[in-house]
């Protein structure tokens, strides 16, 4: 693990796109400014094992055909621009 120090309005830089920026210090909580690219997805520790979690017991939820058929048509009637049916 590197460990770094940083002052209130200083950056830390991770690869050419993300940029982490201390934006105040308040006892001992620390709040940082994070600027990345749409497609890099920035989550609270805790809420990025919640996702896997979910994305894990969805995996192993059995799909009935009838709900992909639904799935298939509304994404069909996405692509054509009509309504979307239920």
């Amino acid at each position: 693990m590197l460990v770094l120090s940083r002052q209130r309005d200083e950056t830390i830089m991770i690869g050419d796109e993300v940029e982490i920026t201390v934006v105040d210090i308040r006892g001992d909580k620390v709040r940082l400014g994070i600027n990345a690219p749409r497609q890099v997805q920035v989550h609270r520790k805790e809420v990025y094992e919640a996702i896997k979690r979910e994305n894990a017991e969805a995996s192993q939820t059995p799909v009935r055909m009838d709900d992909l058929n639904v799935a298939d048509q509304n994404l069909r009637a996405r692509a054509n621009g009509r309504p979307q049916t239920r």
